[in-house]
C-alpha cells in the first residue's frame, strides 16, 4: 500500500485500493520508467506489459529505440546520427535507411537455450 501511495497510483480520497488502476516499470535504480493507466472499466494487458518490458530491455542493451508494436525479432530503430559524417556512412552501409535520420536495423537473436540433461534418480538399490 505504501508504494502505491509513493507513487501516486491511488487516487485523492480513494477509500480502498479498487483504485490502484496504474502499472509502472520501475528499474533496480528506482527510475520509474513507463506508467500505464487504465480505467476501472477496462482489464490490463499482460501481454503488453511483458512486450513494454522486452522493449525496454533491448532499448538499454543494444542502444536502439522500439516502434510501436515490436515484437522480439522485429527491427530495432537506430538513433540519429550526431554528425553529417555519420549520417553518410551509414546510408552506404544500411539498406534499411528511410532518410538521413531514420534507419532500422536487425539485432542479434539470442541463441536458443540448451536444453538440461535429466537428473538422475538414485536406484534406491
Amino acid at each position: 500500500m505504501r508504494v502505491a501511495h509513493d507513487y501516486g497510483m491511488i487516487q485523492h480520497g480513494a477509500s480502498d485500493t479498487s483504485a490502484v488502476r496504474a502499472a509502472f516499470f520501475i528499474d533496480p535504480a528506482l527510475k520509474v520508467r513507463a506508467m500505464v493507466y487504465y480505467p476501472m472499466s477496462n482489464g490490463r494487458s499482460v501481454e503488453e506489459f511483458l512486450r513494454m518490458l522486452q522493449a525496454m530491455q533491448t532499448s538499454d542493451q543494444h542502444d536502439v529505440a522500439t516502434p510501436e508494436g515490436w515484437q522480439p525479432g522485429d527491427k530495432a530503430v537506430l538513433p540519429p546520427p550526431a554528425t553529417l559524417a555519420e549520417a553518410d556512412a551509414r546510408a552506404k552501409r544500411s539498406p534499411d535507411s528511410v532518410d538521413w535520420y531514420f534507419s532500422r536495423t536487425e539485432l542479434p537473436r539470442k541463441p536458443a537455450p540448451r536444453a538440461k540433461a535429466p537428473k538422475k534418480r538414485p536406484s534406491g538399490k
